[in-house]
């Protein structure tokens, strides 16, 4: 009998600081339900599973396979050091009032986004616009491109 697939990842990577543990963590987890969910309405289209894990940005930033992985980063660029970075290299997809932003490649070339507000209130609304308008597209794109939990491993047995 053949192994099971270990699937896919999808990361969402919030700050360090103790503002974005208090205030961005649970929004990460909220996301993380919502496309927990998607995924699961998907899956009798697409059996292989997805795995969605919370990370610090540090973690991320640090390690280096980490970062071809599709990626989904919440708070902004004050507290979030992943946002820090992207600011200046992500398109902007959306830009509202100078209050809440959505960052990503139009074309999701790498599936990357980043979601922040001006502060909490504005950074919730940013997420519950990403999950209604662009988390389906992302997960077209992030499960053409996924890399599966144990890709690094099979690259070590090479």
């Amino acid at each position: 009998m053949p192994p099971e697939s270990p699937g896919r990842l999808i990361l969402i990577v919030t700050g360090s600081t103790l503002r974005a543990e208090e205030l961005d963590r649970p929004l990460a987890y909220y996301l993380k339900q919502q496309v927990e969910r998607l995924v699961a309405l998907r899956a009798a289209v697409d059996d292989e599973p997805t795995h969605v894990l919370v990370v610090a940005d540090f973690r991320w930033m640090s390690d280096e396979p980490l970062q071809e992985i599709p990626t989904l980063s919440v708070g902004g660029p004050g507290v979030n050091a992943l946002a820090h970075r992207w600011f200046e290299e992500m398109p902007f997809s959306l830009a509202v009032d100078e209050q809440y932003y959505i960052q990503m490649d139009p074309e999701l070339v790498e599936p990357h986004a980043s979601i922040w507000g001006m502060d909490n209130s504005t950074t919730q609304i940013a997420v519950a616009i990403f999950v209604d308008r662009f988390l389906p597209r992302f997960l077209d794109r992030a499960a053409d491109s996924s890399i599966s939990p144990d890709d690094d491993d099979e690259e070590a047995d090479d």
